[in-house]
C-alpha cells in the first residue's frame, strides 16, 4: 500500500555532486524534502544502517534493474523545477538510474561517493505540472540504485535564461576586439548570439556583433578574405544577419563576394564543393563542411538575392555529401563516416577504399554539423522544392540513428559515436547540443515521429549536465572537443583537448537552447 509522504518546507542547498547546473547563489528558493522512506518503495528496503542520513532512514535498492522509488510531489505551478536526489554509493560503479516525470524518462548518473556514509546529491531539471505529479527513480542496471536518502523539490523555481547566461559571461570575457578573428566558429557563436538576439531585443548583443564584424568589413563593403575553404565562409551568416538588421549595404557587399566565390569554387565530379582548395584538402567533402556554406547560400537567396544557385544548390550538395557520407549497415545505418576522398589526384592517408574512400570514422561533431545544416536549410526552401522530400528522407534516417547510439546514462553522444565501450571514449557536449538542436527541430516541423522528443529532453538534461556556474558568477560548458581534422586513428579522436568554454560548444549550446526554449 502507497504510504503517505512526509514533507517540509526547507532552503534549497544543492550541496556535493552538481549534475545540472546551480541556480546562481543569489537566488533564494524555498523547496519541499520528501524522505525516501515515506515513498513508494518496490525492490528495496528502509534502512538505517549508515549514518548521515536525514528522517528516520533510507532506501536500500535490491539488486535488479526496475528497482524502485516512486513519490508523490505536489507542485503550485507547471514549470520547470530542480528534483534534488540525495544518495550515498559506496561501490566505484555507477549504479545509475531512470527518473521518470510524469511518464518522461531521463536517464541520470549516480557515481560512487567514496563511502556509503558520504552522502551527496544529483540534481534534475524536469517540467511539472500544477497539482501532483508521479516521480520515479527506477534502477538502470542490475547492481540496483544508490542507497537513496531524500528527494527534494523547489517550489517557486525561477526560469533561468541560460541563453542569456552564456552570452553575458562571454561578452564579460572578451571584447569585440579579443574575441578572436575571421573563423567558423566565432561566426557559429555570434550566429548564435544574434538568434538570442532575435528573442531578446538586447541592443547590446546586437551592437557587439556588429562591432567584431566592423574589424574585417570597410566602409565599402570590403573584406580581406579569400574564401578558399568552406570554412572561411560560415561567418558570412553575420554578415547576413547585419545586412538584415542595419539594411547597410556594405554587409550585402561583403557577403556577396562569398557567394560569387561560390561560382567557381572547386567540386568533385558529381558537384560536391571541396572542403579546401588546399592541396592537402583536393576533393575531400568533410561532413563538417556543408553547416560552413550550405545555410549561408540559402539564406543569402532567402534575405538578399533569390536565383537559380541559390536555389538549388544548398540541398543538392547535402544529398552529394549523404550519398558519400552515409553508412548503411546494421545498427550503425544512418550515421555518417567524417570525411571522403574522392579517388584520383591526391589520396589522403587516412582513405579507406574498402568502404567508399571515406576514414571509417563516424565522429560525432562532424555528423552534428550535417544534422543542423539539413534542419536549417529545410527551413529556407519552400514546400515545392524538388529537393525538401529528399532532405527530410534523410532526417529520417539520421534521426533515428542519433536516437539509437544516444548513451542511456548522460543522454548525450560519444566523440566516436559508435564506440560506447572504449575506455578512452568519452561523452561530447557540442555534437550532443547539436543533435538535441536537430531531433528538437525534426519533431516539431513534423520530419519525424513525435516519439523521438524524449531523445531530444534527454539530450537537453545531457548538455545542461556540463554547464555549471562559477564563483565569478560566470557560466562555464565543458568537454568540448577543439577543432579536429580528418583521420582513420580512434586514438586521435579519443585524444582530442577539451577546452571549456571552446567556441564550438557555446554556439552550439545557444543554438539548441533556443530551440528547446521554443
Amino acid at each position: 500500500m502507497p504510504l503517505r509522504n512526509r514533507h517540509r518546507a526547507v532552503a534549497l542547498v544543492a550541496t556535493g555532486l552538481l549534475l545540472i547546473p546551480p541556480v546562481p547563489a543569489a537566488v533564494a528558493l524555498t523547496a519541499t524534502l520528501y524522505e525516501a522512506e515515506d515513498a513508494t518503495i518496490s525492490q528495496g528496503t528502509v534502512d538505517s544502517d549508515h549514518a548521515g542520513y536525514t528522517g528516520t532512514g533510507f532506501v536500500n535498492y535490491d539488486n535488479a534493474v526496475g528497482s524502485s522509488v516512486e513519490f508523490q510531489v505536489n507542485a503550485v505551478g507547471s514549470g520547470a523545477h530542480a528534483l534534488v536526489f540525495r544518495f550515498a554509493n559506496g561501490t566505484t560503479t555507477d549504479r545509475s538510474m531512470t527518473i521518470t516525470v510524469n511518464g518522461v524518462a531521463v536517464s541520470q548518473s549516480f557515481p560512487g561517493t567514496g563511502a556509503w556514509t558520504t552522502w551527496r546529491t544529483a540534481t534534475v531539471r524536469a517540467s511539472l505540472d500544477a497539482g501532483t505529479n508521479t516521480v520515479r527513480a527506477a534502477a538502470a542496471t542490475a547492481a540496483g540504485g544508490p542507497n537513496l536518502d531524500s528527494l527534494t523539490v523547489d517550489d517557486d523555481a525561477p526560469t533561468i535564461d541560460w541563453s542569456r547566461a552564456v552570452v553575458d559571461s562571454t561578452m564579460a570575457r572578451y571584447t569585440p576586439g579579443t574575441l578572436g578573428g575571421w573563423s567558423y566558429t566565432r561566426g557559429l557563436y555570434l550566429w548564435a548570439q544574434y538568434l538570442v538576439w532575435r528573442r531578446t531585443g538586447e541592443p547590446r548583443y546586437l551592437s557587439y556583433i556588429k562591432d567584431w564584424a566592423d574589424r574585417f568589413v570597410d566602409t565599402s563593403g570590403g573584406i580581406s578574405q579569400s574564401f578558399n575553404n568552406l570554412d572561411s565562409m560560415q561567418a558570412g551568416n553575420v554578415l547576413l544577419a547585419l545586412y538584415r538588421e542595419t539594411g547597410q549595404a556594405r554587409y550585402r557587399t561583403a557577403a556577396a563576394k562569398i557567394r560569387t566565390r561560390l561560382n567557381t569554387y572547386p567540386r568533385t565530379s558529381d558537384g560536391g564543393w571541396w572542403h579546401s582548395t588546399s592541396d592537402s584538402r583536393q576533393g575531400q567533402l568533410w561532413g563538417d563542411g556543408v553547416y560552413m556554406v550550405d545555410p549561408f547560400l540559402a539564406r543569402y537567396g532567402s534575405w538578399v538575392e533569390a536565383d537559380s544557385f541559390t536555389g538549388a544548390e544548398p540541398a543538392r550538395q547535402l544529398e552529394v555529401y549523404w550519398s558519400h557520407l552515409r553508412r548503411t549497415d546494421g545498427t550503425a545505418a544512418g550515421l555518417l563516416y567524417h570525411a571522403y576522398d574522392e579517388p584520383g589526384g591526391l589520396t589522403a592517408p587516412w582513405v579507406k577504399p574498402s568502404i567508399g574512400n571515406t576514414n571509417g570514422v563516424s565522429w560525432c561533431r562532424a555528423m552534428g554539423w550535417f544534422g543542423m545544416a539539413v534542419v536549417d536549410v529545410l527551413d529556407l526552401v519552400p514546400a515545392t522544392h524538388p529537393r525538401r522530400a529528399a532532405l527530410v528522407g534523410i532526417l529520417r534516417d539520421l534521426v533515428p540513428a542519433y536516437a539509437r547510439w544516444q548513451d542511456p546514462a548522460t543522454g548525450r553522444w560519444w566523440q566516436v559515436v559508435t564506440e560506447p565501450s572504449n575506455a578512452a571514449n568519452w561523452t561530447e557536449t557540442s555534437c550532443s547540443a547539436m543533435y538535441t538542436y536537430t531531433i528538437s527541430k525534426s519533431v516539431e516541423r513534423g520530419y519525424v515521429d513525435a516519439s523521438y522528443q524524449v531523445n531530444a529532453d534527454r539530450g537537453y538534461q545531457g548538455v545542461l549536465a556540463t554547464l555549471s556556474v562559477g564563483g565569478d558568477g560566470r557560466t562555464n560548458i565543458a568537454d568540448i572537443s577543439e577543432g579536429t581534422n580528418a583521420s582513420d586513428s580512434l586514438s586521435y579522436y579519443f585524444g582530442r583537448a577539451r577546452p571549456v568554454n571552446d567556441f564550438h560548444g557555446l554556439g552550439a549550446f545557444l543554438i539548441m537552447n533556443e530551440q528547446v526554449r521554443r
